[in-house]
């Protein structure tokens, strides 16, 4: 039977305590999607409100633009179109996918660590020994979320994710709620990140898959698609 991806992106378009716009980081959807593509794997969106799917307008300058092919996909109205009528996350079952991916943009520092529908969906896909992934800020989504025994999913486990050094370096350390890295840690997981901010850098453990940061976001989409196609 083929294989599919759900991706899960963000419903929020602005920080809490500042006036800045926010929501998904665009290249971490194109990047991972142009992976899927060639490889042939189907894949929807959901968000937690369904829907509208905002953009970080960061994400939407020429420079980055110009990178792999995500202004090419900035221009595809039919691709646009997908952002506009993402699915409701309580309305996806983990039946009818084989991987779930969380794209970042600041927006899901937000909303993801406190949607109960997203937590109890990643549980389901780890349940089943299905591939759960996440870039950048995607890895919020998985800091609430528990097993079975009552554990967190990262407890123990090797993951990354976006560093405070990089939130200091991108000037949102003092509009973000929290610390990814440090609420990583706080769960006992096993945080590591790379030498050098902004490099790409992901962690494999299991089917366990977690990306640093947007340059991440292929190289955890190749990490997907190998394990979909492996054997």
């Amino acid at each position: 039977m083929a294989k599919k991806i759900l991706v899960i992106a963000t419903s929020v378009a602005e920080y809490a305590q500042t006036g800045y716009r926010t929501g998904l980081w665009l290249g971490e959807l194109t990047h991972f999607w142009d992976v899927a593509e060639a490889a042939g794997i189907a894949v929807d969106i959901a968000s937690p409100l369904g829907g509208f799917v905002p953009m970080d307008p960061e994400s939407l300058t020429q420079e980055v633009l110009a990178d792999l092919g995500t202004g090419k996909r900035y221009k595809d109205r039919t691709f646009m179109n997908l952002l506009t009528a993402s699915k409701k996350i309580s309305e996806v079952s983990v039946d009818d996918y084989d991987a779930i991916y969380l794209t970042g943009g600041h927006g899901t520092m937000f909303d993801f660590p406190n949607t109960n529908e997203l937590a109890r969906l990643i549980a389901e896909f780890a349940r089943d020994n299905k591939v759960v992934s996440a870039v950048c800020h995607g890895p919020t989504g998985l800091l609430n979320v528990r097993l079975d025994n009552g554990g967190y999913l990262i407890n123990g486990k090797k993951v990354t994710g976006f560093t405070w050094a990089e939130e200091v370096l991108a000037q949102r350390d003092t509009a973000v709620p929290f610390s990814l890295e440090d609420e990583m840690l706080r769960r006992q997981a096993v945080y590591s990140k790379a030498k050098n901010p902004f490099e790409p850098y992901v962690v494999e453990d299991g089917k366990l898959i977690t990306g640093q940061n947007p340059a991440s976001a292929r190289g955890v989409a190749e990490a997907v698609i190998r394990q979909l196609t492996a054997g």
